[in-house]
């Protein structure tokens, strides 16, 4: 049996979301479709982040185990040829089973070492059908500086209990947060978190918390009110998840994954 990695890349507007579901409208359902298409057997894949409906992935990193003998070429443009217009195969790679008596085998999920997202706001009176289920809209204007000065408090290792969906299943809510950075582009902002994995609606959930500090109702330093209660309760609502992204997943070198510099710079042409 061989392990094949694969990068995928994604529009989520027209799925329910990553995880497999019984009516097969899913990025998961139409992925493993393609693949047996290739393999000529049932394939099941893992990816590093199950990401939510109407999420992108700029880069999200699967892998699945077969004993078809085949080109690299076939895992990207046969399955291609078999995936929707909003599901492409970006690159491919046969990872090691073990590396050697001492190392486990490669796994999308638990060999990961970090997780990056990018969450695109349109910042605007008017809403932009150009920008319709790729960014999340907000029309009174937003301080970044203000929302940058708040996110600073969730940086390092804290309880995110506060930030957690109602429904995670993730064993533990204490995460390491590497950065959270601001990047103004016109009306867009691009805010991107990277941390060492992320509770269920957890970006959501924290871009819902700034966008209150951004529009003045808030002051900064509610953010660590907010983390230190550990109560979801008193956080924002979930925001939108259209101008989610899952950008890109970190894993050690030694898995020599042909990994993808993926940016949103293609946003910069519609800013305004």
């Amino acid at each position: 049996m061989k392990r094949i990695a694969l990068g995928v890349q994604y529009d989520g507007r027209p799925w329910s979301g990553w995880q497999s579901q019984p009516d097969g409208l899913t990025v998961q359902d139409n992925l493993e479709k393609a693949l047996q298409h290739i393999a000529a057997h049932p394939v099941k894949v893992s990816c590093a982040g199950r990401t939510d409906a109407g999420v992108h992935a700029l880069e999200q990193v699967v892998h699945f185990d077969t004993d078809a003998d085949r080109p690299v070429t076939s895992w990207v443009r046969g399955v291609n040829a078999h995936l929707p217009e909003s599901i492409a195969v970006r690159w491919s790679v046969e990872v090691p089973a073990i590396l050697n008596a001492h190392e486990l085998e490669f796994h999308a999920r638990y060999s990961a070492r970090a997780r990056t997202y990018h969450y695109v706001l349109y910042n605007h009176p008017v809403r932009s059908p150009l920008f319709s289920g790729r960014a999340g809209w907000v029309f009174r204007p937003l301080c970044d500086h203000k929302m940058q000065k708040a996110a600073e408090y969730l940086v390092g290792e804290h309880d995110f209990s506060s930030f957690r969906a109602t429904t995670c299943q993730a064993k533990s809510p204490v995460k390491q947060m590497h950065e959270i950075s601001f990047r103004r582009n016109g009306n867009l902002i691009i805010v991107t978190l990277r941390a060492s994995a992320f509770l269920h609606h957890m970006v959501r959930n924290i871009i819902g918390s700034l966008i209150v500090v951004g529009v003045g109702n808030k002051d900064p330093e509610w953010i660590q009110e907010i983390l230190s209660n550990r109560n979801r309760s008193i956080a924002a609502p979930t925001f939108m998840p259209d101008g989610l992204y899952l950008a890109k997943v970190d894993y050690d070198a030694k898995w020599n994954l042909p990994q993808q510099i993926s940016s949103l710079d293609w946003f910069c042409v519609t800013s305004q």
